[in-house]
Parts: C-alpha cells; sequence; structure tokens
C-alpha cells in the first residue's frame, strides 16, 4: 500500500482485497476451508503459501488477513494476527514466546486476567515472573538481568491510569536482550506510537476502541514478520486462538471511524475530569490529561492526550461508589471501555474482585474508585448524569 496516507485514510483503505465481483464493502469469507484446483496444487500450498493463498481458517482467512494488515499498517508493524480475544492475544503474545527456565519482567498494575497469566498459568510451567512498579525505572533496571526474556505492561494501567514510559523502559529491557511486549489498549493505536517507542510487541484487545460499539471480542497481535509467523502464528494455529471471518469484518468497518471516535471521546474526557475535579463528593480524579496528574507530561510526549478513560474515587466507599452509579441514567454499568456508549465500572468487585484486599490496596484500587469509559454522547450531558449520579451518595 502507499506508504505516505495519513492514519484516516489507512483506517479505511489499508489492506483492501476484492474479489472478481469488485464489491464496494470489504467481503465477508464465510468459510472454514479452501477448494484446490488439483492434488498437486494443495500439496505445494500446505508447504509454502502465498500472500493471497489459504488453507485453513485457524491458520488465516482473506477478510481476517484485510484486516491483520491494516492494523499493522496503522501500528507501524511488519504483520500481525488476529485472535479470538484480548486474552487470547495476551496469552499468545507470551506463550508463544516462552519456555521452563525463561525470565520475564512485568509491571504489577495489570488487569487481573493478564496477571492471572503471569502469576499463575506461566509460573506454573517453569517461567520466572518478577513483578515491578511500572513508573519506577531503577526497579525495571534492578530486575531486568542479562538473558531476560521479555517484559510486559500495559503502556497505560487498568483501572489507576498510571503509564509506562514506553522509550525508556526498552532501552532498559533491550540492553538486557529482552523483547518488550506491550498491552496498548488505553492508549489506543491511534494516540500511542509504541512502535517508534521502542516496543517490539503489540497487543490489542479489539473488543475495545478498534470494534467501539459493544459487538464482538477480538484481539490482535502486531510484531515482525519473524516473531508473528515464526512464533505467534505456530502456538495460536495450533491451540485455536484465531479470529473469526464474521469477527474480522465487524473490526474491519469498526477501523474506518476509529480516528474519529477516540478523538471525540478523548475530548469529551478531558472536559469530563476537569469538570469533576474538586467536586465535594469526589475525593480524587485520576486522568493524565490533567496537570494533576503525576504523569502528566509524560502523557504529553508519549500520547499527546489524556486518553479515553476517566477514574475517580468517591466519598462512602463501596456504597458511595453503589448509590453513584445505580443513580446514572446515560452512563450504563458494564465492564467493557472503548464503547461509543460511556461505560462506569466498579473495579474492586467486577474486573479487579478476584486480587486480595491487599493487593488491590497497594495498586490504588479502592473501594470508592470507579472506572469510566467516556463514549460519543454529548460532553454536557455526561457531566450532568455524573453529578446527578454524585449527588445520591
Amino acid at each position: 500500500m502507499t506508504k505516505d496516507w495519513k492514519t484516516r485514510t489507512r483506517l479505511v483503505h489499508e489492506g483492501s482485497r476484492r474479489s472478481q465481483y469488485g464489491e464496494m464493502a470489504e467481503a465477508i469469507f464465510l468459510t472454514q476451508g479452501f477448494v484446490y484446483p488439483t492434488a498437486e496444487s494443495a500439496e505445494a500450498r500446505f508447504v509454502k503459501t502465498g500472500d493471497d493463498e489459504f488453507i485453513y481458517a485457524r491458520y488465516g482467512n482473506p477478510t481476517t488477513r484485510m484486516f491483520e494488515e491494516r492494523i499493522a499498517g496503522l501500528e507501524g508493524t511488519e504483520d500481525a494476527f488476529a485472535t479470538a480475544s484480548g486474552m487470547a492475544a495476551v496469552s499468545g503474545a507470551l506463550m508463544s514466546l516462552c519456555r521452563a527456565g525463561d525470565h520475564v519482567v512485568a509491571s504489577r498494575a495489570l488487569f487481573g486476567s493478564c496477571l492471572y497469566i503471569l502469576e499463575e498459568v506461566m509460573q506454573r510451567y517453569g517461567v520466572k515472573v518478577t513483578f515491578v512498579d511500572g513508573t519506577d525505572l531503577a526497579q525495571w533496571r534492578a530486575a531486568c538481568a542479562p538473558g531476560t526474556k521479555a517484559v510486559f505492561f500495559e503502556s497505560m494501567s487498568n483501572p489507576t491510569l498510571e503509564l509506562i514510559d514506553i522509550k525508556a523502559v526498552s532501552e532498559i529491557a533491550h540492553a538486557a536482550g529482552a523483547l518488550v511486549i506491550c498491552d496498548n489498549v488505553f492508549a489506543t493505536p491511534i494516540f500511542s506510537d509504541a512502535v517508534a517507542q521502542g516496543a517490539d510487541v503489540i497487543v490489542y484487545s479489539t473488543t475495545k476502541h478498534i470494534d467501539g460499539q459493544g459487538r464482538a471480542l477480538g484481539g490482535v497481535v502486531c510484531g515482525t514478520t519473524d516473531y508473528i509467523r515464526k512464533t505467534l502464528e505456530p502456538y495460536m494455529k495450533h491451540t485455536g486462538g484465531s479470529m473469526s471471518p464474521f469477527t474480522s469484518w465487524i473490526m474491519l468497518n469498526g477501523m474506518a471511524t476509529l480516528d474519529l471516535r477516540c478523538r471525540a471521546m478523548a475530548d469529551s474526557a478531558l472536559k469530563v475530569a476537569q469538570a469533576l475535579e474538586g467536586h465535594p463528593q469526589i475525593t480524587k480524579v485520576i486522568y493524565p490529561g490533567l496537570a494533576s496528574h503525576p504523569q502528566h507530561q509524560l502523557a504529553m510526549e508519549q500520547l499527546g492526550t489524556g486518553g479515553t478513560l476517566v477514574t475517580f474515587e468517591v466519598k462512602g466507599g463501596k456504597d458511595g461508589a453503589f448509590r453513584m452509579l445505580n443513580a446514572l441514567e446515560i452512563a450504563k454499568i458494564s465492564n467493557n471501555l472503548g464503547d461509543a456508549k460511556t461505560i462506569a465500572t466498579h473495579p474492586a468487585t467486577t474486573t479487579h474482585q478476584r486480587l486480595p484486599d491487599d493487593q488491590k490496596a497497594s495498586l490504588g484500587i479502592t473501594p470508592g474508585l470507579v472506572r469510566l469509559s467516556v463514549g460519543l454522547e454529548d460532553a454536557d450531558d455526561l457531566i450532568a448524569d455524573l453529578k446527578q449520579g454524585l449527588a445520591a451518595i
């Protein structure tokens, strides 16, 4: 594809494939298998497949390939592999790379399922995992010993919105010979340029901003062709974590409006954060776009925005948070994010509920903490809705 296309053009056209019918919309190839003209051609394809040759939907599909090429073009990586969910992408990126005896360093502030993969699954199979405070570069330096296989972090943590200095951590990791795997969901492919900042492998839950309308589960891993095809693909195609063609079609359509949606949501998120800061029923507002955020400067340098999520702590702990949540009319109580609809989440009892209380406390996940994924509604309506909800505490 043309190399000098801007983001919005890539989001509409990158990776497009048209059949002999010349369809305008991307086609959905709802097929699990493919027909070969001869037995010899079948044999040849199983030895080596070309760019537009496919064997089985678990290995690849034309619709899925369009999505993979589009997201890789946007992300600035050589290749990508689409997966059945965001957690299939996270687990595949790590498990395909590591063997018993390998060492992984990870940020401590992670989504509950990511912690499960690192704490339970990987260590069960003999991978040593060291957790660090992701904002403390000294801890990264101390933990990344020579021979470390990989480092893993969320570029913006869930739900407390801590940022990782991608450039600095990547330099530390690379000096130890480690691969940098970055879960970039909160930062989005619109605002983040993690590859240019040093990350080697980028992981997304496409369930979030890329779909953007709460329709389907999906994930994707972006990286070099060597990593995607020689390390990740064999693991994913044999363990069955690939994306379905129909989901790929949904994600392709979601990408066409991704830039517009993310920018509108981030603009509204800033207005919401500014309106909530100093509210008498709120003890703390966490939003990287506010000057009060301890990593505001890093956010502006790394993302240029505060993102689409706002986290805040209300008075009254769990009872106060529940009173506010139950009084909301526009924002919906759910556990997804990046949706066109504004979503309010109580992390302590949902997304991070399995964590022990002391671990929640160390991560800043208090009983009064609320995570707000700002949608496409009018910002003034959202602010009014939140204020009337806070009045119910």
